[in-house]
């Protein structure tokens, strides 16, 4: 089968490599129908390079139609259209059972002292095949797959593997309520559904950053206010006269630890990505640092007693932090992967009402072919061609 491979930093390839096999009870073969990229698939282009091998399959966000199960693998059947969420948990381990499948004790990968399995993503997290590739060996089919209506277009239900469950994640996470002000930093993919999420979950205002024009204007539509970074000399300070000096009750990191802001940062996470496997990896451990710009900001613009909540993905081992104004402000703050499955049933019912209520339709700008994805990576890095989602056909 054609399959998105990562060869070496910065350099895809549409590769033939074995189909997929069923390999254990709970395993299930999907076909894949659309797959799509995910911002956090850019960090495998530089900072968790070290961490991949030539040949690996990339994507977490994929759908498709069942074409095999193993003996265990429950009501699964072969034929229905299933969402594959992007970490592979059990549904029945005591993480599972307390809505963290992100730490699933039974995919866990412990040899890296991580989470739950992903796909596509690294040894860090167990090295699993992805969803860019015309088949998907998907583990602990007998609870992951998410089966949904034979009906409607793809994009419909598509970003239930991730980024729809990430943004809606980080609004609860964020402790959303009623008449609150909800500060968005980031505006790609998350953060459109994040700025989404906070409005349904009854935020009075949301407040979108971002500084690419066509990412401003897609959130604008959607009911958010924007600021552009381009045209304010501090961002906290805009925030604060935004919100009568108070600032925002709560803000949402959907950068994470790419962000723009430190050039001297990104220089030396970029000299890391290209060391020798053995000391980039060594270096990623123990001194690793992230661009920590959007997550300072987030501190200084969280008002008194607010709360911050990271959806953006975060790896530095060595990350300074102001924690005198942190418990001087006595912020609180919560991260994580999202816990795709906690959120899938809740979100199931939301996707399916009439008028696609979060425009998920409408969020792709770049539709391709899978053999257009290296050329498709570039682009969404570069932000280039308006830009914003691209999913893609096997």
């Amino acid at each position: 089968m054609k399959a998105v491979t990562w060869q070496s930093t910065e350099s895809l390839e549409v590769s033939e490599v074995p189909d997929p096999r069923i390999e254990e009870p709970t395993d299930a073969i999907v076909r894949v129908t659309s797959t799509a990229i995910c911002g956090s698939d850019l960090h495998l282009y530089g900072v968790l390079s070290p961490y991949l091998h030539p040949g690996d399959v990339l994507g977490h966000e994929a759908m498709g139609i069942v074409e095999e199960v193993g003996p265990e693998t429950g009501d699964l059947r072969v034929g229905d259209r299933v969402v594959v969420p992007f970490n592979i948990s059990c549904g029945h381990c005591w993480m599972c059972q307390r809505g963290l499948q992100s730490q699933c004790e039974t995919t866990q990968v412990t040899s890296q002292g991580k989470g739950a399995a992903l796909f596509g993503y690294t040894d860090l997290y167990g090295s699993v095949p992805g969803g860019q590739a015309e088949y998907l060996r998907v583990p602990q089919a007998q609870y992951g797959p998410i089966r949904i209506p034979e009906t409607g277009p793809d994009e419909r239900w598509l970003y239930l593997s991730d980024i729809l469950p990430t943004g809606w994640q980080a609004a609860r996470y964020a402790d959303v309520t009623d008449g609150d002000t909800v500060l968005v930093i980031g505006l790609g993919p998350v953060g459109q559904m994040a700025a989404r999420s906070a409005a349904l979950q009854g935020a009075e205002r949301v407040i979108g950053v971002d500084l690419v024009d066509e990412r401003l204007v897609m959130a604008a539509a959607h009911g958010a206010e924007t600021i552009d970074t381009r045209t304010v000399d501090d961002l906290p300070s805009a925030v604060m006269e935004a919100t009568g000096g108070r600032g925002a009750d709560r803000v949402i990191d959907a950068v994470g630890m790419e962000a723009h802001g430190n050039p001297l940062a990104e220089k030396v996470i970029g000299l890391t990505a290209r060391a020798p496997k053995a000391l980039a990896r060594k270096a990623v451990e123990t001194i690793g640092i992230d661009r920590l710009a959007v997550l300072h900001a987030s501190i200084d613009s969280v008002r008194r007693g607010g709360t911050i909540s990271l959806s953006g993905v975060y790896g530095g081992m060595a990350d300074p932090m102001p924690l005198m104004t942190m418990f001087d402000k006595q912020v609180t703050m919560r991260m994580g992967q999202a816990n795709v499955r906690r959120w899938s049933d809740e979100l199931l019912e939301i996707v399916g009402r009439d008028g696609d209520v979060l425009d998920l339709e409408g969020l792709a700008t770049h539709h391709v072919p899978l053999t257009d994805a290296p050329e498709a990576y570039r682009t969404f890095r570069d932000k280039e061609d308006g830009c914003i989602k691209v999913v893609m056909q096997p």
